[in-house]
């Protein structure tokens, strides 16, 4: 060991840090700034709030029967986890109490999934936040989100697995090579 009254041993100075120290050019690492990550940003919807008559069919699928339209939409949010007749049976029920009574229980539930497009999509809190859009325009909203999954390449009537089984397809026909017709032939 060392003395009680002595610097272990890589304490102590020598000649060269001595030398070094007293160096007025010496200069300590300055490490270079850390990179700073792109600002997010959000973009606009697809569709507006009231272009319903953009596609006429989920107007009226929506207008008629909002819980399945409330469904596809979610079962698209869940990826798969939650079915489209569990989350729009849900819906319907929320509607019945909703007019029986426990007011804005539905918009509640669906502004929740509006939330979720605009973040996994990024897109705008737009014209207002997600409550008061369904509050006020509940049948506007469900169409402006069942439209902008449509605009992004999921097709609604097949629902989660029919789309991860196209998509799976789809990927199989890039991957697999130009075969020849009959075979080889020398």
């Amino acid at each position: 060991m060392y003395n009680s009254g002595m610097c272990p041993p890589y304490f102590q100075t020598n000649q060269y840090n001595n030398a070094h120290h007293q160096d007025q050019s010496y200069q300590p690492y300055v490490y270079p700034p850390i990179m700073q990550l792109p600002e997010v940003t959000t973009g606009p919807w697809s569709t507006g709030l009231c272009d319903c008559p953009e596609d006429c069919r989920s107007c009226w699928l929506t207008m008629f029967c909002p819980c399945v339209t409330f469904g596809r939409v979610s079962e698209a949010l869940d990826y798969g986890t939650v079915p489209c007749v569990v989350s729009g049976s849900l819906y319907l029920m929320l509607m019945v109490a909703s007019l029986l009574g426990c007011f804005c229980v539905c918009t509640y539930y669906s502004c929740f999934y509006r939330t979720k497009l605009r973040q996994q999509y990024m897109l705008e809190e737009q014209p207002c936040n997600d409550f008061l859009v369904h509050f006020v325009c509940e049948f506007c909203a469900l169409c402006q989100e069942y439209r902008e999954l449509q605009n992004r390449g999921y097709l609604m009537s097949l629902g989660w697995q029919g789309n991860v089984e196209r998509q799976r397809r789809v990927a199989l026909n890039i991957m697999q090579p130009v075969g020849l017709e009959g075979g080889m032939i020398r």
